[in-house]
């Protein structure tokens, strides 16, 4: 009632105080737990607070600690105090040895189940640890919590004291500011208690009012008016004097607040940011004090026997654990990984001094007739990336394609579709494809092109062999976001890759067999290399994930120096195919051998695993000569760039690897980058992860040819986002597939067997692979139908003596006649 008469009788008065004691009010909440810890006032003002956790605060006791697959969990004495985590072997050492301490004031603490429970700071600790029993789970989980809590409030306390800082200059720096601390405190504290007064006067003359106003409501006009009305206007100015004075009081500490407010911030961030620098320093000492221990041990090496690199030398590899545990638990091991399989060291500095040292290498490289050596070879377009080269193209390509819909998967209109037909029938929905064609994706290989162009002209065969060996690995650059299945080719499908005017090479790529489905694909380019390869995919489900196994073998051909290169693909797998967010990895291995000098590099591929402590999607390699003598080593990542070392001195280690054989250290020049990834364009995540040149392949482009996979239409349909029309043009070019193929299989059973005329074969679909997949016996022998491709011929490589298919010629000189009379209409 009262709250409103003064509204009525003095608004002016009373806006401005509600406003201002409403600023009041949220900045003295944003202070209040400042105030909160400082009580009572008198001692807090002359001394500062030291927040130290008491010692009932201390809780010891045993629990289970994951060391490694080996050992599994060992029983450890925890000791949890002042924030810290730390364990021993035994309650013995607690007073001359720790075996590793966590800071709880940045760790999270997640339980796992009724006994297990993990701690980790993020980054390289982590403590999975196991109780006895759920109750004893329990307390630890409560006393980590409650250690935390105070743990992340002394820091804080701490960091704005700025009291982190050790040297006698800092910590006269850090008196002065305490003192200024403590004279802002109690300013501020002062100006707290006048606002109490205040608030006290401000209630104790609001009564009153409220009583004069009251008693002026119920007065009859007479002797008594004047009085009353005198006794009213008293006390409104007594309420607006003491108003006022809570005001100014308000915008004193208002200011005053304000001002020092951001120079603690300042501090703060700067203390913070120090902070910040120190642990990444002190995280790169541990790291290089690391190395260099292992290396001094000869640790993790390859094995001594250099003859045959290919020898499968798996073994196991760092798993779950943390690099604060004792010595005979700092490496752990994991049977489903390999280990690295070499280590490098700096070179001794002789090696690095010019004159006879240098030549007297590149003379043992073959390199004395005044050429330069990969080490000195300079990378003028771009120092960090071969493949930055700036061309003119002559056609200015597109950049960009539809976004890629955002429509959701009903499973179930898949399945109501597929009752009572043929598993062979089953059609697979473009829901699960990109718009390009395996013999798009094929094309894609030459993303990098230029590590051939670089290639060419190397005089050495070794340097050579770097160069091919980073060109295979970059291949698997543009899959590692591509989870879109391509679409699987028809029958005669080609594909051309024109590149001539703009980087010197052209591509071709046809579909030479339907069951097992294989392609085939031959680029050449007019700066004097050729490759040729036929790929063909079996597949195996293996639950969780699906292993993707590619056949047949790559072959580059330089002009130049006849060198004849062939390797192998890796396996690709697709992870969480049921459950789960996709994603993709490639592990396996890759022997590349020159077969005219017989010099090799054998690359690695590390599988993923989440135990590991090295760098995800490694690739390693060493290339050695046709005695075995290694002479470069590899080393990067397949998605993201390669470089090389060249090697000056092996030399024995001391210790002998897991299969008991002896292992060799590698002293290296400074590493050298091949080749880097050139970044995804903008906005790929729209556009299925496309690369720049993946973009272009399904471009319209005039005077292909009628088979060529951007005229097929289901393809088309489904970069244009109309998903529904895609799906029944895909089904009606399987079904013709089908109808062809039973008629070249009837044709051809005519042939062999007249007398069994009017058989039928048995029916199949485009998804034949996914019931029954090709191996690479199958593969080789496997018998083909009347079936011949246009381009390409069977025969027998004279490298490898595999049988292949080659290109026979004929197709380049058809586009510029413009006569492809010859060609099937398979769309």
């Amino acid at each position: 009632m009262s709250c409103h008469v003064a509204l009525r009788y003095f608004p002016e008065v009373s806006s401005d105080v509600m406003r201002e004691f409403s600023g009041f009010l949220s900045f003295y909440t944003a202070w209040r737990p400042l105030s909160d810890t400082v009580k009572p006032r008198a001692v807090v003002m002359s001394e500062p607070k030291v927040p130290i956790l008491a010692p009932e605060d201390t809780y010891k006791g045993w629990l289970f600690k994951w060391t490694n697959y080996i050992k599994g969990y060992q029983r450890r004495w925890f000791v949890l105090s002042n924030g810290l985590l730390s364990y021993y072997r035994s309650q013995a050492e607690m007073g001359h040895t720790c075996r590793g301490t966590i800071n709880l004031a940045t760790a999270n603490i997640t339980v796992e189940d009724s006994c297990n429970f993990v701690i980790s700071n993020g980054g390289t600790q982590t403590y999975h640890l196991k109780a006895s029993s759920e109750v004893e789970r329990q307390r630890w989980i409560t006393a980590l919590e409650l250690a935390k809590a105070k743990a992340s409030r002394m820091q804080a306390e701490s960091d704005d004291s700025g009291d982190d800082s050790t040297s006698p200059a800092a910590s006269q720096g850090a008196g002065s500011r305490n003192s200024e601390v403590q004279s802002t405190l109690r300013t501020l504290n002062s100006k707290v208690e006048d606002l109490s007064t205040c608030n006290d006067l401000i209630a104790k003359h609001g009564s009153a009012l409220q009583r004069s106003l009251s008693e002026l409501e119920g007065v009859r006009l007479g002797g008594e008016t004047s009085e009353k009305i005198r006794q009213v206007t008293e006390r409104a100015t007594l309420f607006r004097i003491t108003s006022n004075a809570m005001i100014n009081a308000c915008r004193d500490f208002l200011a005053l607040a304000q001002a020092h407010s951001k120079r603690w911030q300042k501090a703060l961030q700067a203390e913070r940011e120090q902070r910040v620098r120190l642990e990444e320093t002190l995280e790169q000492l541990a790291k290089q004090h690391n190395h260099l221990e292992r290396a001094f041990r000869g640790a993790t090496v390859l094995p001594s026997s250099q003859s045959n690199p290919a020898i499968d030398s798996k073994g196991p590899v760092p798993g779950k654990g943390d690099v604060s545990d004792e010595d005979e638990e700092n490496e752990f091991f994991d049977a489903c990984e390999d280990v690295q399989e070499f280590i490098t060291v700096p070179a001794d500095p002789k090696y690095h001094r010019s004159g006879s040292n240098v030549s007297g290498i590149s003379s043992e490289l073959g390199m004395d007739d005044g050429t330069t050596s990969l080490d000195e070879q300079s990378l003028a377009s771009n120092p960090e990336s071969p493949q930055s080269q700036e061309v003119v193209p002559v056609r200015k390509r597109r950049s960009r394609i539809p976004d890629k819909p955002n429509y959701s998967l009903n499973l179930w209109s898949i399945m109501k579709n597929c009752i009572g037909k043929e598993l062979s029938k089953i059609p697979m929905p473009v829901n699960f494809n990109e718009p390009l064609s395996m013999l798009q994706r094929l094309s894609e290989d030459l993303e990098y092109y230029e590590l051939l162009d670089r290639g060419a002209k190397c005089q050495s065969s070794l340097e050579q062999m770097c160069y091919v060996a980073a060109f295979t690995v970059s291949s698997y650059s543009t899959t590692v976001h591509r989870t879109g299945k391509p679409f699987n080719p028809l029958l005669g499908e080609t594909f051309e890759l024109d590149r001539v005017q703009e980087s010197g090479y052209r591509s071709l790529c046809e579909q030479v067999s339907h069951h097992p489905p294989a392609a085939a694909h031959h680029a050449i380019s007019e700066r004097g290399w050729t490759l040729r390869q036929e790929i063909a995919l079996a597949s195996k489900f293996r639950g969780k994930y699906l292993s993707i196994m590619p056949l047949g073998s790559i072959h580059c051909i330089f002009e130049k120096s006849n060198n004849h290169y062939t390797w192998k693909k890796v396996t690709t797998t697709v992870h969480n195919i049921i459950v789960g967010k996709l994603w993709i990895d490639q592990s396996g291995e890759i022997d590349v051998v020159n077969h005219r000098t017989g010099d090799r590099c054998h690359l690695k591929f590390a599988p993923y695993s989440y135990f590991s402590r090295d760098v995800a999607r490694k690739v390693t390699g060493v290339v050695t000569d046709k005695d075995g003598k290694a002479h470069y080593v590899l080393s990067g990542t397949w998605d993201e760039k390669m470089e090389c070392s060249r090697v000056m001195q092996s030399s024995r280690g001391g210790e002998n690897g897991a299969d008991g054989r002896q292992k060799t250290v590698y002293q290296t020049l400074k590493a050298k980058e091949l080749w880097r990834k050139t970044p995804l364009p903008e906005g790929a995540e729209n556009m299925y992860y496309f690369s720049t040149l993946a973009l272009t392949l399904n471009e319209p482009e005039e005077g292909v040819a009628p088979t060529d996979s951007r005229r097929r239409p289901d393809q088309r349909l489904m970069e244009q986002g109309r998903w529904e029309e895609a799906n029944a043009e895909k089904q009606r070019l399987e079904e013709k597939q089908r109808t062809v193929r039973r008629e070249r299989e009837r044709e051809a059973n005519r042939s062999a067997n007249p007398a069994e005329e009017g058989k039928e074969p048995a029916d199949g679909a485009e998804e034949v692979e996914i019931a029954s997949e090709p191996s690479e016996t199958t593969y080789k022998s496997v018998h083909h139908d009347n079936y011949k491709p246009m381009w390409f011929e069977r025969q027998v490589d004279p490298m490898t003596r595999e049988p292949t298919h080659i290109y026979r010629g004929g197709y380049w000189e058809a586009k510029e006649q413009g006569n492809w009379d010859s060609c099937p209409d398979i769309f």
